[in-house]
């Protein structure tokens, strides 16, 4: 451990600099101390009695190492504690309900690939060998998600079975027919095409990527460039989820302080309203890269000192300098990153870099919460330390005189979600529209619905400071925004937009303006609505085969180019 081995047989202790500090030096520990690991909560470690301000040491007297590596596991024992007291671990029952969501969905994929192979009259000894799989990433994959947390899944299939007509429609058609399945959606104009369903109760997102395999493994190892030979861009992009989870997990020198600091900081940075990608935060995979960066610099410490170091770390960061992760690979002095403010280096892959929306609204955001959090976490062994600090939400109301209000709404509730998925994808350009006539913009990521609105509908905050923008200006930007969402080739049923500025004494009672735990709805259009007529489609290959039903006359006619 990080606190077992120092320099010297004591420490003087130097008021006020901290206790400890995220490389600590090297001390020998007194004879007859036993360290315990802090990663998890020891059953045999008994409680431990308040500590008494009188029995510290004044400026110049000498500490027993001993007392600060009790302390420094205090700490982290609290910090375990304080998340499971969050609900933020799922329970076993949870996790067996996941395990077989996971386990049904690659049954169901195996009997998918096998009636498309026989549809495409395959030899028989292809259909008997062939296979596709599922393979888990995001945070389900790093094992950091919650009992809330949707599934993140990604079905990788054979050569033969392609994306727009087996994985669209086939295995669409066949998910549709299971009693477990509801809600499904298909992403398919998205940079990474999807279907989005709920199975058992539980969200799931599942991609597909498409290799030039006759039979795809259970396990397949993403990583090994055999299996991603010719590959089309598209099932590139569906693969870079999974290959950064498992580049992550074999960097990170101790997975389980990883994912415990993981969950602490997308805690922090959900409550401190610096999460959500489409509002210009952190998403899930920035977090996790930063996570394992700072367990790389310190791979013995306890996870008291792990989140003391992120702070400290990417508070005083040069950015736009990337954080790119150690992998053993000497620099290949490729094309970097100019154009994000806080660039990100995917594992695995000198060019790439994490997707950001990031702007300089955002990155001010982001940067004064990190700055806030090292002060917090600088000192955590001071007697009036407390977690409850780090992980206080942020309220809005008290920072902000203004607020952009914008209002979504649809006729009915499932229109309604694909509204506000197709605006929210958008929201970037609104968010550099307001930047232009008012400066800085804070885009609160909570959804709120008003209650008394005659409307299905969901309404969000943006803080601004008194500024430049009025009601004559907010028309212009909404009237740009709604151009770029119409220009967008959203193909659904059009929902309602309104933007206002309002002042904070004006809140609704509904906005209760902090960053609590609350469902969002996620970027997801509908193929078609299955109550309207549908077009069969019938193989080319067996003329009486039924595939499935196509969406519209557009798909009917992509149909006809089936090979």
């Amino acid at each position: 451990m990080a606190h077992a081995h120092r320099s010297q047989n004591s420490v003087a202790l130097v008021h006020p600099q901290p206790l400890i500090h995220p490389q600590p030096p090297v001390v020998n520990a007194p004879v007859g101390f036993v360290p315990r690991p802090v990663g998890v909560i020891n059953p045999s470690f008994g409680p431990v009695p308040p500590f008494d301000p009188a029995s510290l040491p004044q400026p110049g007297f000498v500490l027993n190492p001993a007392v600060l590596v009790r302390m420094e596991h205090r700490r982290s024992i609290s910090l375990l504690q304080f998340m499971s007291n969050e609900g933020l671990i799922p329970s076993p029952e949870e996790e067996l309900k996941r395990k077989n969501v996971i386990e049904k969905l690659k049954e169901i994929v195996l009997t998918w690939v096998k009636r498309v192979a026989w549809q495409r009259q395959r030899p028989k000894q292809q259909i008997a060998v062939t296979s596709a799989t599922i393979l888990t990433y995001g945070s389900y994959g790093l094992g950091v998600h919650g009992p809330e947390s949707d599934i993140d899944a990604l079905c990788v299939g054979p050569f033969f079975a392609s994306m727009a007509d087996d994985f669209f429609i086939v295995l669409r058609n066949m998910l549709e027919s299971r009693p477990e399945v509801s809600e499904i959606h298909c992403v398919k104009d998205a940079k990474v095409p999807l279907m989005r369903f709920k199975f058992d109760g539980i969200s799931v997102d599942l991609p597909y990527a498409q290799l030039k395999l006759l039979y795809v493994p259970e396990n397949l190892n993403v990583l090994n460039p055999y299996f991603l030979r010719n590959i089309d861009e598209t099932s590139w992009k569906s693969l870079s989820g999974v290959r950064a989870n498992e580049c992550i997990l074999q960097l990170v020198p101790n997975v389980e302080n990883f994912q415990s600091i993981l969950r602490c900081i997308k805690l922090w940075a959900k409550r401190r309203g610096v999460y959500g990608n489409l509002f210009g935060y952190f998403g899930g995979v920035h977090l996790a890269i930063l996570a394992a960066f700072v367990c790389q610099k310190n791979p013995h410490a306890n996870l008291n000192v792990l989140m003391s170091s992120f702070f400290k770390t990417f508070s005083g960061w040069p950015w736009p300098t990337p954080v790119a992760l150690e992998d053993g690979r000497l620099p290949t002095g490729g094309t970097r990153e100019t154009r994000a403010l806080m660039p990100i280096q995917l594992p695995c892959s000198p060019y790439g870099y994490c997707h950001s929306n990031i702007t300089k609204s955002t990155f001010y955001r982001i940067t004064t919460e990190l700055t806030l959090g090292h002060a917090l976490t600088r000192d955590l062994l001071r007697l009036d330390f407390d977690w409850n600090d780090i992980f206080e939400p942020f309220c809005y109301s008290k920072k902000y005189s203004r607020f952009i209000k914008i209002y979504l709404s649809s006729s009915n509730q499932d229109e309604l979600g694909d509204w506000v998925g197709w605006v929210k994808s958008r929201f970037r350009f609104l968010l550099a529209k307001v930047e232009e006539v008012q400066g800085l913009c804070d885009p609160n990521p909570t959804e709120f619905i008003d209650p008394d609105a005659g409307e299905p509908n969901v309404v969000f905050f943006w803080g601004v400071q008194p500024g430049r923008i009025n009601f004559s200006d907010i028309d212009v930007v909404e009237d740009d925004f709604m151009q770029n969402i119409n220009n967008g080739g959203y193909q659904g049923p059009p929902g309602k937009m309104n933007l206002s500025v309002i002042p904070t004494s004006q809140l609704p009672g509904y906005a209760q303006l902090d960053t609590g735990s609350r469902n969002r709805t996620k970027a997801c259009w509908r193929m078609f609505n299955y109550h309207q007529p549908r077009v069969p489609v019938f193989s080319q290959h067996l003329p009486l085969y039924f595939v499935g039903y196509a969406a519209t006359d557009k798909d009917a006619k992509r149909l006809d180019a089936w090979s």
